[in-house]
Order: structure tokens, then C-alpha cells, then sequence
């Protein structure tokens, strides 16, 4: 994650806040920014896969 992309968040939050408001915003964030870049990669997997990968949890 970039510094300005964490100063941006910052400013766009009210005067008062609590930290974990701001810590939590900063991981969506940058998860968000990860997936992103990973589908512009194409490093992605179809939802049968997820669908298949998910079903093994319940077994």
C-alpha cells in the first residue's frame, strides 16, 4: 500500500475515530487493491474451484 493511499483514508475520516476503524479500513483496503491486481494478472480461479475448495472444508 502506498503512503498517500493511507493519507487519503485518513483525511476522509472524522476528526475523532477509533483506531481500529482506521486499521481495519487500511487492511479492506489493501485487500481489495491485492485482489485487483491479481485478477489484472489473471492469477484468479473460477468459481467451480471455489465451489470445490469450499466443499472440502465441510468434509
Amino acid at each position: 500500500m502506498r503512503r498517500e493511499r493511507v493519507i487519503e483514508t485518513i483525511k476522509d475520516l472524522p476528526n475523532e475515530f477509533d483506531l481500529e476503524i482506521v486499521i481495519e479500513r487500511l487492511i479492506f483496503i489493501d485487500k481489495v487493491e491485492k485482489g485487483l491486481k491479481q485478477s489484472e494478472e489473471n492469477k484468479t480461479i473460477s468459481h467451480e474451484e471455489v465451489k470445490k475448495k469450499v466443499s472440502k472444508w465441510s468434509e
